[in-house]
């Protein structure tokens, strides 16, 4: 398996060929993806930068989610994730982004969002991806996961 440091090298490759700059917006990851990319010395060419939006009200202050989406779907949706992608791209100078809102554990699972559900979001050029998985493990074991998923989903749309 892929080290994190590794997929965000990868991340890195794709984007600077193309010249594009990516901007993120995350929640249950707390900046991990941002964190993963700035590992990477040179990430400045290719990296704009990242919003952590764990609360619903700066989902809503940052971001311009509206409360009404997040009353209606909930903060942990495809629905979620693809706007706060698209809004990552909105408030920045990034023409992609990707987005996580999930619960890592060990509270916070409601009916039919269990303990390890996280959605993803991510918007390349004028389109929107979002994604649904259910993650096994611990806390640190569920952010992690999510870090690496959401950066290979990011080269698999960029390829």
């Amino acid at each position: 398996m892929d080290t994190t440091t590794e997929v965000a090298a990868r991340v890195g490759q794709v984007l600077k060929t193309r010249n594009l700059l990516l901007a993120t917006a995350e929640s249950c990851t707390g900046g991990g993806i941002a964190q993963a990319i700035t590992e990477i010395a040179g990430s400045s060419e290719w990296f704009d930068c990242g919003f952590v939006t764990y609360s619903n009200a700066s989902k809503n202050e940052l971001l311009d989610i509206p409360e009404a989406l997040i009353a209606q779907h909930g903060a942990v949706s495809e629905e979620i994730a693809g706007a706060m992608a698209e809004a990552a791209v909105a408030n920045s100078n990034s023409s992609v982004a990707v987005s996580t809102t999930g619960i890592a554990g060990p509270g916070g699972a409601v009916p039919g969002k269990p303990v390890g559900t996280v959605c993803f979001g991510w918007r390349v050029g004028d389109q929107t991806f979002t994604e649904r998985k259910v993650f096994s493990g611990d806390r640190h074991s569920v952010r992690e996961q999510s870090v690496i998923h959401s950066l290979l989903g990011l080269i698999r749309l960029l390829s």
